[in-house]
């Protein structure tokens, strides 16, 4: 049973009704029309591509959009292929198709925010940005000025409506059913107008649910891999793409006493954390891994450590500020136990919210970083989030 009810205004539907065989127009056959328009941002992949499926078979208006972004010019061109992927699934499904060139967005808030972090230090986050300002930032206003009432995309997320009382029109962002594939780390920026404004279909199933509706749906593209890497631009080495805009600059590694063990191509490749990229040349009896732990941007020089023995690193905080908040509900519970997330599928961990911009982590944290993304969950709820100074 695929639960449409979890998206707004979904009429019910199930995976088993309306076979579909080689005409399109059976996707409708015996769904009540929501007379809604959506525009869906179909990259060519599968999680997009049965999103537009499902709202067709809810009664959707759907239209196709391929969103076209800037790629560098000594990297395979993918965004070709990509697009035909797309227009294939949008002639099978009979639906209109267009492409929305967001280049001149892509390169200023995506590709050109990541290399200005990077160079001074920083550890950015472009899924993020690539969310907040092309497809909910162009995307998102193009469409709605075209006349959708939605948008769509392929995320693995889900948007309710609150429930505290009848007159409530607000809604929330919601973890998927898939755990594992769970997005809303990058969809953090969303405010309250785009959460009204959003469905994401496949948020309520597992992908595996979803890999075999494709099959069910003989859409064109069921057996393509699934996309990893920079959003849009794909699979690809941090280290290797910023190397064409940063100069690589060769400099120390020090141990946590300040006598240097190694050597690196540049302290503002690194991250707190990160375990590979540099060269140890002072071997000792320790073998086990190293990490970064600090790095001095003016000196070019990175510190690395081994973890202690209750497996942390030496570089610990308690209570780090956060700047560029972002909250999507009209109350942001202070002082309440909460959970938040620095990286994409890092563990949840506890912690409170003090203050305007402050938060305060029930275990000392020793990952990190300066630029990142700090994602606040209140049990299932995405509340937003802010960037860590």
């Amino acid at each position: 049973m695929i639960n449409m009810n979890s998206q707004v205004n979904y009429p019910q539907t199930t995976a088993q009704s309306n076979h579909v065989t080689t005409a399109p127009s059976t996707l409708l056959t015996g769904c009540r029309p929501t007379h809604k328009r959506v525009f869906v941002g179909m990259s060519g992949g599968v999680d997009s591509s049965v999103s537009a499926v499902l709202l067709k078979k809810a009664g959707y208006d759907v239209t196709g959009v391929f969103i076209k972004v800037w790629q560098p010019d000594w990297l395979m061109c993918t965004w070709r292929e990509d697009r035909r992927d797309a227009m294939r699934v949008a002639a099978c499904l009979d639906i209109p198709f267009v492409t929305l060139d967001l280049e001149k967005e892509y390169k200023k808030d995506v590709v050109d925010y990541m290399i200005s972090e990077y160079k001074v230090g920083r550890t950015p986050n472009p899924d993020v940005m690539c969310n907040r300002y092309v497809k909910f930032g162009g995307f998102f206003s193009w469409a709605m000025g075209q006349g959708a009432d939605y948008v769509a995309t392929g995320h693995y997320a889900q948007v309710l409506k609150r429930l505290s009382n009848v007159l409530d029109d607000r809604f929330k962002l919601v973890v998927s059913t898939d755990k594992n594939k769970d997005q809303t780390y990058f969809l953090w920026t969303l405010t309250q107008d785009q959460l009204s404004k959003t469905l994401f279909p496949v948020g309520d199933l597992e992908k595996l649910e979803v890999r075999k509706l494709a099959r069910k749906f003989r859409l064109p593209n069921a057996e393509k891999k699934d996309s990893q890497g920079l959003c849009f631009i794909g699979k690809i080495d941090v280290k290797e793409f910023l190397s064409h805009y940063i100069t690589p600059k060769k400099g120390v590694v020090l141990d946590i006493h300040g006598q240097t063990v190694g050597k690196h191509n540049g302290a503002f490749f690194y991250t707190i954390g990160e375990r590979h990229g540099f060269l140890i040349t002072k071997k000792t009896s320790d073998d086990k891994p190293l990490y970064v732990v600090a790095k001095n941007i003016a000196a070019n020089t990175i510190t690395v450590s081994h973890k202690t023995a209750d497996g942390e690193l030496p570089s610990v905080k308690t209570e780090i500020i956060l700047k560029d908040m972002n909250w999507n509900q009209d109350i942001v519970p202070m002082n309440k136990n909460l959970q938040v997330r620095s990286r994409y599928r890092e563990s949840l961990q506890d912690a409170r919210l003090s203050g305007s911009d402050a938060v305060i982590f029930k275990k000392p944290q020793s990952t990190l970083s300066s630029g990142q993304s700090l994602v606040v969950y209140d049990g299932e709820v995405c509340l937003g989030g802010g960037i860590i100074v």
